[in-house]
């Protein structure tokens, strides 16, 4: 499978995600991706997904409690039981719509006893994913969108997976984040490819449509392929007007 996943979580947003799944089949993309799809019905989900024959890549664990900013708790000391809960309602859902990947959110938090519940949590995750074939994923997250993120580069990510020692256990590169935050996408892409479980793409530093920026994504989708990753690389831009009318990349890069 190649080609290119859609992010439900920035596209089509207007729509209910049975008819964003649909909309996202009818503009040409091969699979798709969202980031917190609890509050629709998995049959839903599943009859669109059915009709429109896209495979949902990954989900993301809730984030927590919104209102007190949360961006996920598995890295919080203190919150272990909370961060177990929703991983298990994420991998309910996943098994129950057929998506491959579950990224579990790390929260913001600093220090040891933040990495020790991380990885604590990720050993969690990654054994009851692996009863039903989950990968699990974790995502550096740059310090301008997510200030006080746990995990913030591919080095530290490489290093968690290390020590978790789960085969089930994958980086998602995102290559807006660790443009901003690193940079040398080409050679991050080929030192960090042997634990790559999903790749996204958006301008930087707009995150708009993946054809503008100081990113060539045309060069970057050829290293890709080169390196031998096939699978859709994930679509997760904020559209710069409508989603439609922002198309055009698709056809640029690929």
């Amino acid at each position: 499978m190649s080609g290119f996943s859609a992010n439900l979580g920035f596209l089509w947003t207007e729509l209910s995600l049975p008819e964003a799944i649909r909309a996202a089949a009818r503009a040409g993309f091969d699979a798709v991706e969202c980031h917190c799809p609890y509050d629709t019905p998995v049959e839903e989900v599943k009859a669109a997904l059915e009709e429109t024959g896209l495979l949902m890549l990954g989900i993301n664990t809730e984030r927590g409690n919104l209102a007190a900013g949360d961006n996920g708790v598995a890295a919080i000391p203190g919150r272990e039981e909370e961060a177990r809960a929703l991983i298990d309602q994420a991998i309910a859902y996943a098994q129950a719509i057929g998506a491959r990947n579950i990224h579990v959110m790390a929260g913001f938090a600093q220090g040891n006893a933040a990495r020790e519940s991380f990885v604590e949590n990720l050993h969690y995750a990654c054994d009851r994913a692996a009863e039903h074939g989950i990968t699990i994923v974790i995502e550096p997250l740059n310090h301008y969108d997510a200030p006080g993120y746990f995990l913030n580069n591919a080095d530290q990510a490489a290093e968690i997976i290390e020590a978790v020692g789960a085969a089930n256990l994958k980086l998602m590169f995102d290559c807006y984040h660790i443009q901003i935050m690193q940079g040398d996408i080409t050679r991050r892409l080929e030192q960090f490819m042997p634990i790559i479980g999903h790749i996204q793409i958006a301008a930087v530093p707009t995150r708009a449509e993946p054809d503008n920026g100081e990113l060539d994504y045309r060069h970057v989708m050829r290293s890709i392929r080169a390196l031998g990753f096939t699978a859709p690389v994930g679509a997760e831009y904020r559209p710069a007007t409508t989603t439609e009318a922002g198309l055009g990349w698709m056809t640029k890069i690929a």
